[in-house]
C-alpha cells in the first residue's frame, strides 16, 4: 500500500503479504466472523485476505490504493467483494454496523487507529496485524501510554497473537500481532470528554500528580482512589488505566470547580 493512488511501488515497499493457507486460517479463526457481517479490508494485496473473508463474511469493502495491485485483482474476486482503488483514510466508512481484518502497512499504523477510532460510526470490532512493539503499545504494556489511554474509554484492546516476520513474504524487520479492539457497549467517557481526558492525561504525564501544577490536590488523588478501591500511585508514577480513569472523574467533579 503505498501513499499515492495509482502510484506504483514495489511489493517490499508496498506491503508485506500474508499468504499461507495455515496462517490466514489460524489468523481467522481468532476473529468473530459471521456470515451476515460486513467487513472492510484496507489494503487488499494480492487478495489473499480478501478471498479468505469473503468464504466467512456477508460482504467485504476492500481497499487497495497501489493501481497495479488493484488491476490484477479486479474482476477475479468473489461476488460479495466491492474491491476499491483509493486510499482508505480518505475514503467514507459503512454508515451501519461493520468490522475490520486487515493487514495494514505498518508505517501508516498510527493514522489507520486514528481513522478508525475516532470516526463517527466506530467497527464492532477490528482485528488488525501490524508490528509487535505497536501492538504492545496500543494495549499499554508493560505501561500504558498516551496512545492506549486515548483508546481504552471507548475500545477494549487484545493481542491475540504473535505472528513470527517469517510468515511474511517478503519478511519485516520484526515480528507482528493481531490485535483486537472491540467497541465497548457502553463507554467508560463521552466523546465530548475526549479531548479533556487527553489532555488531562498529557499534562500528568508531563509533571505527575504530586507537583505544584497538578490539577488535584494530594488528598483529592488519595481518596478518590482509596473510594474507589484502587492502589495508590507508586512512587515510580506508572498507573493503571483504571487510576487515570477514576482521577479524570474526580477532576471533572471536584478539580474544575476548585481551580
Amino acid at each position: 500500500m503505498s501513499k499515492n493512488p495509482g502510484h506504483t511501488l514495489p511489493y517490499s515497499v508496498s506491503q508485506n503479504f500474508l499468504t499461507s493457507q495455515k496462517t490466514l486460517s489460524r489468523l481467522l479463526g481468532k476473529a468473530s466472523l459471521s456470515p451476515t457481517d460486513t467487513v472492510v479490508e484496507i489494503g487488499a494485496g494480492k487478495g489473499h485476505i480478501t478471498r479468505a473473508l469473503s468464504s466467512r463474511c456477508g460482504q467485504v469493502i476492500s481497499y487497495e490504493i497501489d493501481r497495479r495491485l488493484w488491476e490484477r485483482l479486479a474482476g477475479s474476486l468473489p461476488g460479495n467483494v466491492r474491491l476499491l482503488c483509493g486510499d482508505f483514510l480518505k475514503a467514507p466508512l459503512p454508515q451501519g454496523p461493520y468490522k475490520v481484518f486487515a493487514n495494514i502497512p505498518f508505517s501508516r499504523t498510527t493514522e489507520i487507529l486514528r481513522r478508525l477510532t475516532y470516526a463517527p460510526n466506530p467497527p464492532q470490532a477490528a482485528w488488525l496485524i501490524l508490528e509487535w512493539g505497536a501492538a504492545k503499545r496500543f494495549c499499554g504494556q508493560p505501561q500504558e501510554t498516551l496512545a492506549s489511554l486515548a483508546l481504552k474509554p471507548f475500545f477494549q484492546l487484545q493481542i491475540r497473537c504473535t505472528i513470527p516476520r517469517e510468515e511474511f513474504h517478503p519478511a519485516p524487520r520484526v515480528d507482528a500481532a493481531l490485535l483486537e479492539l472491540r467497541l465497548r457497549p457502553q463507554p467508560q467517557l463521552s466523546l465530548s470528554q475526549r479531548a479533556a481526558f487527553a489532555a488531562f492525561v498529557s499534562h500528568h504525564r508531563q509533571y505527575g500528580f504530586f507537583h505544584t501544577r497538578a490539577l488535584l490536590t494530594r488528598r483529592q488523588v488519595s481518596t478518590a482512589l482509596r473510594l474507589a478501591g484502587l492502589p495508590q500511585i507508586e512512587r515510580s508514577g506508572n498507573m493503571l488505566y483504571v487510576q487515570w480513569l477514576c482521577l479524570f472523574r474526580c477532576w471533572q467533579q471536584f478539580g474544575q470547580k476548585q481551580k
